[in-house]
């Protein structure tokens, strides 16, 4: 019998983790080395958090890991144990559980050797053949007839303001989701850079009494709410422009319908976004993408509520502007920032600062090693809107060339720039199915070749 193929999943989290997943469900097919630098496969840093107030930001019911069997995680609740409903939404930490089981049984359930886990850090990239060779920070390298990359969220670059005395200072926090990081024991005040989801993150983790947030953004827009599911859900059929697809929302979202409205076009989303040219796309992002994100990605209700009651008590204080300057002093943080529409700045003295400025899409601005060494062999390229790194439809990463790099594939949000939506669950999963698809029959092309 020839010898299986090998493919390399760089990265555990959700869409390492399910991309691999739908590889070995193939009984003829490849080996896979999932490759994760951290302790945890299977969670990434999404869900590998304890805290029991980080809910997840989509209802339970559409939260399955597979498409093509949407009751799999309210089934596998159905048989476990100490978790409880908090309005249809649970803790990320108790899907992380979840997907450590879809883990446990793949590995149960695989043949031998056909699913190996690797805890190293995947610090390079080259050609080998026809294939890839992975060296890892251990000095090991892998050969792989085919290689994803599913990095999950980069850690956001640091504000170009940012003088580098408070860059490696304790008083500046650039990795929002380390959940290791702890404020200086003296900060009361505290700067939030951005108003989104990873802000709500930060308030709610690092909130203790007396201590106060300042959120600064270019518009101060915060995340709406869920609420709960309407029996009637408006029929919406969006197409055109950006200008023509927002008009369409709008009609849709009468008597206060917006959430509805928004949740009938997401399946076309994707559809809407690769019709759009680059300039359409880049006008999106410009004039909309602000508005889209807080009414797209919402809070569950009792999150919502807790925010609420923070800006209620001034704990938490949002506004929309510019931050021009951030420079230490020995025991603060001067903070000089600009208001929205204003000419002059004003001034802030706060004890830290968090950066929550979210996804990071330009490669160019990148920490990771990996990325930075393709970058520079050519064999990824950042896409047209510098949201991540370009690839075509079936998820394979364009080379400098302008060509796909053949093996080379990408799942998540290192794919925003091809299609959009591709941060949350409903939407990873589908991409991981079809990536995995598109692998699979490149290899079972090669071997019939």
């Amino acid at each position: 019998m020839a010898q299986r193929p090998t493919v390399a999943v760089i990265g555990a989290g959700f869409s390492g983790l399910l991309t691999a997943l739908h590889l070995t469900a193939d009984p003829n097919g490849p080996t896979v080395r999932l490759i994760e630098r951290s302790r945890s496969f299977g969670r990434g840093a999404a869900y590998s958090t304890g805290n029991p107030d980080h809910l997840l930001n989509v209802r339970v019911a559409n939260m399955s890991a597979y498409p093509g069997d949407p009751e799999h995680f309210t089934r596998w609740l159905a048989t476990h144990e100490g978790w409880r409903s908090h309005g249809g939404f649970v803790t990320r930490g108790v899907y992380g559980d979840y997907l450590q089981d879809l883990l446990r049984e793949a590995l149960e359930n695989t043949a031998a050797g056909r699913l190996l886990l690797e805890q190293d850090e995947a610090v390079d990239l080259q050609r080998a053949g026809e294939g890839w060779r992975v060296r890892l920070a251990l000095g090991r390298e892998i050969d792989a007839q085919a290689v994803v990359l599913a990095l999950g969220v980069l850690r956001p670059a640091p504000p170009a303001v940012a003088t580098e005395a408070l860059l490696g200072s304790p008083r500046y926090i650039g990795d929002p989701w380390d959940l290791a990081a702890r404020l200086p024991d003296d900060a009361d005040d505290v700067l939030l850079t951005g108003s989104g989801l990873t802000m709500i993150d930060a308030a709610v983790t690092l909130w203790r009494p007396g201590r106060r947030f300042w959120a600064i953004s270019r518009r101060g827009l915060i995340p709406r709410a869920h609420a709960p599911v309407a029996a009637n859900v408006p029929e919406l059929e969006a197409a055109g422009s950006p200008r023509q697809v927002l008009a369409a929302v709008r009609e849709a979202s009468g008597d206060g319908q917006w959430r509805e409205a928004i949740d009938a076009l997401r399946p076309q989303v994707r559809g809407i976004w690769e019709s759009w040219s680059q300039a359409q796309r880049r006008s999106f992002l410009r004039h909309l993408r602000p508005w889209w994100d807080v009414h797209r990605h919402r809070l569950a209700p009792s999150v919502a509520r807790r925010v609420g009651l923070l800006m209620r008590s001034r704990e938490l204080v949002v506004r929309a502007g510019e931050i021009t300057s951030l420079t230490p002093s020995r025991d603060n943080v001067e903070v000089t920032w600009r208001p929205r529409g204003a000419k002059l700045t004003r001034r802030l003295s706060v004890a830290a600062v968090v950066n929550c400025a979210g996804l990071l899409g330009d490669l160019d601005r990148a920490s990771e090693p990996l990325l930075q060494r393709l970058l520079a062999r050519g064999h990824i390229r950042p896409d047209p809107c510098r949201l991540g790194a370009e690839v075509d439809p079936a998820s394979r990463l364009i080379g400098t060339g302008g060509a796909p790099e053949p093996g080379l594939y990408a799942v998540g949000p290192l794919t925003r720039g091809a299609f959009w939506e591709i941060t949350s669950v409903p939407d990873i999963r589908t991409q991981a199915a079809e990536a995995a698809q598109a692998i699979l029959g490149r290899l079972r092309r090669a071997q019939a070749a």
